[in-house]
């Protein structure tokens, strides 16, 4: 049986008023002792937990701590949020830049990996701490926060008429407020050669009230069209308040799709993935990609050798609807395209 947390953030007259959303955050656990004893889990892994979490600190909603089964250590929505002793081991090959995104920077905060499209680095925080994050090591703090910081980000954007697409990402970009979302997405719309503004989030998976009607209002509003590219991993992730939450964004007319990562013991086998697909198209979520596992450091123990993908996608392939199978790829640095691997 899932539980839920009963924490409870201080309250004053700032708290009260400040969105539903704000504060669920506030509440979000963040202490792996506090995760541990509410989720009824093991004495042994506390310590390492405690140890793993200071190289990458913790962070789940109570929403989504909701849907993780207690006392169940192998459950594959903990397995995603708890800090491992496996965290800490130094593996060949895997890398605090996985994807060499420092060869990808244009401007402070802006990314151009492919043609048409460039990506902002529009928040370094999330709502949730996901443990094998291939940005787990990303140096936030040196990218811009305030609008006219990101002047010569824009500039290159402006100056470039081949961009059709900006992605905006992070951390997570619905982490901002309506009010800076908003300014930085009408700047960008000023820019006339841009047609698109993508969203990668994964808030509406993990902290859904932010999917309000004030977002969906600045979204819809746009002169670019909105696309919102959300990221859940298992089907059991998209249940109560984040099915609603995407609900709502399609209901609104936004173009929504969905991206997993391939994870050892969360997702690996055909019919987590199938059942995945399924209720993402009850929602009405398109699968997007599922993409092998990037190889960022303290977080091998997440990898999936490729030729087990290939045979899971095959499955897929006789299970379901052709658009219910989500590419399966990889990003390599430097290519001009995410490479297919099945």
């Amino acid at each position: 049986m899932a539980t839920k947390t009963g924490h409870s953030a201080p309250k004053n007259d700032v708290f009260e008023t400040a969105p539903n959303w704000h504060r669920s955050l506030a509440a979000a656990v963040r202490d792996p002792d506090r995760l541990i004893d509410l989720l009824g889990l093991p004495e042994s892994l506390r310590q390492p937990a405690r140890e793993a979490a200071e190289l990458f600190p913790l962070l789940v909603p109570e929403s989504y701590l909701a849907r993780i089964e207690s006392g169940n250590p192998r459950d594959p929505l903990l397995l995603q949020v708890l800090p491992l002793g496996a965290e800490k081991l130094e593996v060949p090959g895997f890398v605090s830049d996985a994807l060499d995104e420092a060869a990808s920077r244009r401007a402070p905060g802006l990314l151009q990996k492919y043609a048409g499209r460039a990506l902002m680095i529009a928040a370094g925080a999330c709502a949730v701490h996901c443990r094998y994050c291939f940005r787990r090591h990303y140096d936030y703090g040196a990218e811009p926060r305030r609008l006219d910081e990101w002047e010569p980000a824009f500039a290159e954007i402006e100056a470039d008429d081949s961009l059709r697409e900006i992605l905006l990402s992070g951390g997570d970009p619905l982490m901002l407020t309506d009010a800076r979302l908003e300014a930085l997405c009408h700047r960008l719309a000023e820019i006339g050669h841009l047609k698109r503004l993508r969203l990668h989030t994964r808030l509406p998976i993990v902290l859904p009230d932010r999917i309000t009607p004030q977002l969906i209002d600045l979204l819809t509003g746009l002169r670019l069209t909105p696309i919102v590219v959300v990221h859940a991993n298992h089907p059991r992730e998209l249940v109560d308040d984040c099915a609603e939450a995407l609900r709502t964004l399609v209901c609104a007319g936004i173009s929504v799709l969905n991206q997993s990562v391939l994870l050892r013991g969360v997702n690996d086998s055909a019919d987590v993935l199938a059942e995945l697909s399924e209720r993402l198209i009850e929602l009405g979520v398109m699968p997007y990609y599922l993409h092998q596992f990037d190889k960022v450091a303290g977080g091998a123990h997440f990898e999936v050798p490729e030729q087990e993908g290939r045979a899971i996608v095959e499955e897929l392939r006789r299970r379901l609807p052709g658009y219910a199978v989500p590419r399966y790829v990889r990003e390599v640095p430097g290519e001009d395209y995410k490479r297919p691997l099945a």
